[in-house]
């Protein structure tokens, strides 16, 4: 399934060369997409409020169980169409940020 490519540093959309938007097909289009789903906050998909990960709800400004994070991450990872694994591995977090990567039957995704 093909999606619209983004770019990796600004999270943007961009163009191909030929000056059209740029648009991603399998594999990477998987794989962005489930970074994409780990950013979402649920609430924030104004399609469809139910989806997103419950940033506000219970992770961000308490202490949630790491467990309760990897799987969010793991069922907001297997939304995507053709996605039927997924492990998540924290490296480290440190202050606010997150460090890790969600392994995937289509690849790795880096936190």
């Amino acid at each position: 399934m093909a999606t619209l490519l983004l770019d990796m540093q600004y999270w943007d959309l961009c163009l191909d060369a030929a000056g059209n938007i740029a648009v991603a097909s399998e594999p990477y289009s998987q794989l962005q997409d489930v970074a994409c789903e780990a950013r979402v906050f649920r609430g924030e998909c104004w399609y469809d409020v139910t989806r997103g990960i419950p940033y506000f709800d219970g992770i961000l400004g308490q202490p949630a169980p790491l467990s309760v994070l990897k799987e969010q991450l793991g069922a907001a990872a297997k939304r995507v169409p053709g996605i039927t694994k997924a492990a998540v591995y924290v490296q480290s977090i440190t202050g606010r940020s997150l460090a890790g990567q969600i392994q995937t039957n289509a690849g790795v995704v880096a936190l």
